[in-house]
């Protein structure tokens, strides 16, 4: 009874936050729709989050209502003179003047209509920039040169390095970057003891202490085997399949090697060793060498191998809008790079998620914190504005289509041809939405 109250409240904790977070993407969404065409003179009527009953209503001075409806799973904006929310079929417009036919999404400038389209995808794309940005200016940034932030727990401590440490060598060998540091650490392999020049409170100083090497969790990946075995982040890899680990490479071939089978794992966690068997999964990620998206065994996990935390500074305004546009870019590459390996069958297409999918990232994102939530919330924001770009009548960059066809020929698509072509459109993007879904239940 209570593992089942305890799967119980993980669902319903599952659903509560894929809710939240698809409601945030989706007004952002609809919203960027509605300024611009707002700005453009196209008047919405009704701004929906959500379809079918409405459950909450409220009209604006501007005669648009706002609501809430019954089905949480998209949204729509229902502009003057639409037949529909698709935004493609015009309704009657028989009985409007001229001036109220510019205010319409039929009536209005080829330009203000295109412009109105773009806006939603472009609002996403505005929103996951705004979040990489606030949270590079909320965490901060590593430090350029090799400093030691907050100091890890280890079954053997040592007090040699303190936080505020800046590496200026070990055994002789300067490491004046990161690059330099790691170069340096692969070299020490096998030694234990380690002379360290630090830079402490403005002077030089030297000091003896342990190898710099430590396999302790920096990250769990959601919906991993890690994570539903409880492992955390600081949690310290001392065994896994039957071996003691002392670099994270090692763990990697372990889990690698592993061919699928159960592997036991002894971590080390607030001054106690506790056993654990882990399963690992089939799962579509980089590969460390080429940066390709391939598939192998993992469990979920991953290191950055020291003893200590990197050094932090706060990050300036530069640093949030670059690194958030590198985010965006390395997303961007990854998710076209992954559909490109789906289809030409390099990778499985279990790495597609649908609803369900979609719902246990962001339920598990929620569960490690804040952060991890909103970093899933922008990966999504991200990968929805560029779905909604992809030409295929009823999205956002189907419109857009008909759009430049009408710049072209100077006239609309005719509406046999526009309503067959929203046909297909439809159907083909509830097959894409049932095959996720079958990923999603299939590949678990």
């Amino acid at each position: 009874m209570n593992e089942l109250l305890a799967q119980l409240g993980g669902t319903a904790w599952t659903a509560v936050f894929f809710i939240i977070g698809l409601s945030i993407i989706v007004f952002v969404h609809e919203y960027g729709h509605y300024i611009v065409g707002r700005w453009t003179g196209i008047h919405a009527e009704v701004f929906s989050i959500g379809f079918g009953n409405v459950l909450w209503k409220r009209t604006d001075k501007r005669g648009t209502q706002w609501q809430i409806a019954a089905i949480p799973f998209g949204g729509y904006v229902k502009f003057l003179g639409d037949a529909d929310a698709s935004s493609t079929r015009p309704g009657d417009l028989s009985g409007l003047s001229a001036e109220e036919r510019r205010h319409t999404m039929t009536g209005a400038p080829l330009w203000a209509r295109a412009a109105t389209v773009l806006a939603g995808p472009v609002a996403n794309f505005i929103l996951a920039f705004a979040l990489y940005a606030a949270l590079i200016l909320t965490m901060g940034v590593i430090r350029e040169e090799p400093t030691v932030g907050k100091m890890r727990a280890l079954p053997a401590a040592g007090e040699s390095l303190r936080e505020g440490d800046v590496i200026l060598s070990m055994n002789g060998a300067k490491t004046p970057d990161w690059d330099a540091f790691a170069t340096v650490k692969a070299d020490l392999k096998g030694q234990t003891t380690i002379t360290y020049a630090l830079l402490r409170d403005g002077k030089e100083i030297q000091v003896t202490g342990p190898h710099p090497n430590a396999v302790i969790v920096d990250d769990v990946t959601l919906r991993s085997a890690a994570l539903d075995a409880g492992i955390m982040v600081g949690d310290v890899v001392l065994r896994a399949g039957g071996q003691d680990i002392v670099e994270f490479s090692q763990l990697v071939t372990v889990v690698t090697g592993s061919g699928g089978k159960p592997i036991p794992l002894t971590i080390w966690r607030d001054g106690k060793s506790i056993d654990l068997s882990l399963t690992p999964r089939m799962q579509i990620a980089p590969d460390n060498a080429t940066g390709e998206l391939t598939e192998r065994y993992l469990i979920g996990l991953s290191s950055n191998g020291l003893v200590f935390e990197p050094g932090l500074r706060p990050a300036g305004v530069w640093d949030a809008l670059s690194g958030a546009a590198v985010a965006m870019q390395t997303m961007t590459v990854t998710m076209f790079s992954g559909l490109n390996r789906m289809v030409t069958g390099m990778i499985s297409s279990c790495g597609l998620s649908g609803a369900i999918g979609m719902a246990q990232t962001i339920g598990d994102a929620a569960r490690v914190g804040l952060d991890t939530f909103v970093m899933v919330l922008a990966g999504l924001s991200l990968g929805i504005g560029v779905m909604n770009l992809f030409p295929i009548p009823v999205l956002d960059g189907g419109h857009l289509v008909f759009h430049a066809y009408e710049a072209v020929t100077r006239r609309a698509p005719p509406p046999r041809v526009l309503n067959f072509l929203m046909t297909v459109g439809l159907t083909l993007v509830i097959g894409l939405m049932v095959f996720a879904l079958s990923r999603d239940l299939v590949c678990g």
